[in-house]
């Protein structure tokens, strides 16, 4: 999955423009229950705004609060400027810009603003690609890793008329031994379904029923 492919379209989100104060983005920050806005220059993205910015400068203001937030643009408190998505890149990559961050901005290579990728939603995808919301069986095995094991994997699931809820794999640096989780729906053939996967040399490790 791409990032253009989760991203909220620039028409779905809450902006700010550079020139507004620091009152009406923390109205709207707070009216809308969300971390943080993206700041525009008419079309163009020119950084982020959140909650913790505006408050730690604050801080460091000296001034009285509503002074502060009635006196202080958005642009004068902004960050991430240089932080941004053009929605080529793989998902995957953006949870670890947004392990400390609410959000990125998705731009065009004008610097025109696309829309945003939240770290709700990075997440709520990996959510989706482990089956995190649906029922069924998860089974963690390892397998030597040779030449089409996973295809073999999938004969297997197959023969047994296995519904694969997600399949993730791991180790992918280790060229002697890769850890998979698979997770499909109860049925009442998982002990049969699990035996052959040992017969075939997969090593079960673990078998845990999600409700």
């Amino acid at each position: 999955m791409f990032v253009k492919n989760m991203m909220i379209p620039k028409h779905e989100c809450f902006t700010v423009q550079h020139n507004q104060t620091l009152k009406q983005a923390l109205t709207q920050l707070e009216e809308q229950q969300i971390d943080g806005l993206p700041v525009l220059n008419g079309a163009k993205y020119v950084g982020v705004v959140t909650r913790y910015g505006i408050y730690e400068n604050f801080f460091k203001s000296n001034q009285q609060r509503d002074d502060y937030l009635s006196t202080t643009t958005v642009n004068e408190v902004a960050t991430h400027q240089d932080d941004f998505l053009e929605g080529g890149e793989v998902f995957e990559k953006t949870l670890l810009e947004l392990k400390d961050f609410p959000l990125l901005a998705v731009v065009d290579s004008s610097g025109n603003f696309l829309g945003v990728v939240t770290r709700s939603d990075v997440l709520s995808a990996f959510e989706s690609a482990f089956g995190v919301q649906r029922p069924g069986v998860r089974i963690a095995f390892t397998s030597v890793e040779t030449e089409g094991r996973i295809a073999r994997l999938s004969e297997i699931a197959h023969h047994f008329h296995e519904h694969i809820i997600s399949l993730v794999t791991f180790d992918e640096t280790d060229k002697l031994v890769r850890r998979i989780v698979m997770k499909v729906e109860k049925k009442d053939n998982i002990d049969k379904f699990t035996k052959k996967l040992e017969e075939h040399g997969f090593r079960i490790l673990n078998i845990q029923e999600d409700e």
